[in-house]
């Protein structure tokens, strides 16, 4: 393990409220800066990494207080995600992600959660997407097929896939006539995972998001479960969406680190060729302020998209059309944002930020991977637009919209 001048925090007992978890994960944040370089380079998080993360409490931020959770509010859940990603950006992608499975105990049958998590801070991995095959069997289902982009899936204890069922090898439509070719997610113990070492990529290396492939593995009907069906009780993270809502704190936690970079070199450095002072040097005044404006501006825009959604639902009340489409409008502008601001940054400090050693170089591929994400793509807006406009969104679920 590389040697440190950051001290990693010896915690005991479990975190049990939104400002403990703040306050572990802000304190975690100068050790993950420090490891950073390692985590990139073992292409996955390292083991004492991943125990690291789990004492702060983010991978049971989640779950719900009728399990013995914190389950924190949305909004508390993306600053806690900021502060890791101010650390590390792979670190706090592979923190979301395992937060997620406070979520999905939503959605799961209430009578087994328990027996699936009998832990809060168990992680669960996998891809949502249905790229498998799912035979209706008696019981339940056999699972096989192969997922690209399984983030934190090597410290996982369950992986979970999207499928399309089929029933006698042709495709099962749904009962209730809703979807003429029906998909789920599938819950598999991570022992009966295979993934493959194909992971070697420009940005946030350190998320191990490799393949993997489930090979004819039975899954029993009450492991199977969909987003569009919450069966615990209704809260705003019983949502379609609510997985998706913390992602964004990764990009603006990595956005504020790279603006606090800039500026602190900005402080100290003098131009050599003519000796001004980089602090009294139009250029990067304005670059730096310009950059400010658009952080500030992109992460209110989440947290008041946030915030209002958060109060509606708590309510028990109903979005209405701009408040419903705010929200991942919000998340995509955070993820380009963030791309933009440290893009500028590293142009402003020109070879200061080209060298493996230089945080900046990280942060540039770092951002320019993580808006290859779903939630940073253009079929966001076409969804949006879509639904502004009174038609059919493509990608309905991250409107959270059920039919």
């Amino acid at each position: 393990m590389t040697t440190t001048t950051a001290t990693a925090p010896a915690y005991t007992g479990e975190p049990d409220s939104a400002a403990e978890i703040l306050a572990r994960a802000g304190a975690l944040a100068p050790v993950l800066r420090e490891r950073a370089a390692e985590i990139e380079r073992n292409r996955t998080l390292p083991a004492d990494v991943v125990d690291l993360l789990r004492g702060t409490g983010v991978f049971r931020m989640c779950s719900g207080r009728e399990w013995g959770g914190p389950e924190l509010t949305s909004m508390d859940q993306t600053r806690v995600v900021e502060k890791l990603a101010y650390g590390d950006a792979s670190a706090a992608w592979c923190a979301v992600i395992g937060a997620n499975t406070g979520l999905i105990a939503n959605f799961l049958d209430q009578d087994i959660v328990k027996e699936v998590y009998p832990r809060q801070d168990m992680v669960t991995a996998g891809v949502l997407a249905p790229a498998g095959h799912a035979e209706r069997v008696p019981g339940g289902f056999r699972l096989s097929g192969r997922w690209s982009f399984g983030s934190g899936i090597d410290h996982s204890d369950w992986v979970n896939s999207g499928a399309f069922v089929f029933e006698d090898g042709k495709p099962y439509a749904s009962p209730d006539g809703s979807n003429p070719h029906e998909s789920r997610q599938f819950l598999v113990s991570r022992a009966d995972v295979e993934t493959l070492d194909n992971w070697d990529t420009t940005g946030l290396c350190g998320t191990g998001s490799r393949d993997y492939t489930i090979t004819d593995v039975f899954v029993p009907e009450n492991h199977t479960f969909t987003f569009y069906e919450p069966r615990g009780r209704i809260s705003p993270l019983s949502q379609p969406e609510s997985f998706m809502r913390a992602l964004c704190g990764v990009p603006l936690g990595v956005a504020r680190a790279a603006l606090d970079h800039a500026r602190e070199i900005a402080t100290t450095r003098v131009d050599r060729m003519t000796g001004t002072a980089w602090s009294d040097s139009f250029r990067v005044q304005v670059t730096i302020a310009e950059c400010e404006a658009d952080f500030n501006a992109t992460r209110n825009g989440v947290y008041a998209a946030m915030t209002r959604q958060w109060e509606v639902l708590e309510a028990g009340g109903t979005l209405t059309t701009e408040e419903r489409a705010a929200s991942p409008l919000a998340w995509l502008h955070a993820f380009r944002t963030a791309r933009s601001i440290v893009n500028r940054l590293y142009d402003l400090l020109q070879t200061w930020s080209i060298n493996r050693s230089s945080p900046m170089d990280r942060w540039l591929r770092d951002t320019a991977t993580m808006c290859q994400n779903l939630t940073a793509q253009d079929v966001v807006l076409e969804s949006v637009g879509a639904y502004l406009l009174g038609g059919r969104p493509k990608f309905r679920i991250s409107l959270g919209i059920t039919t």
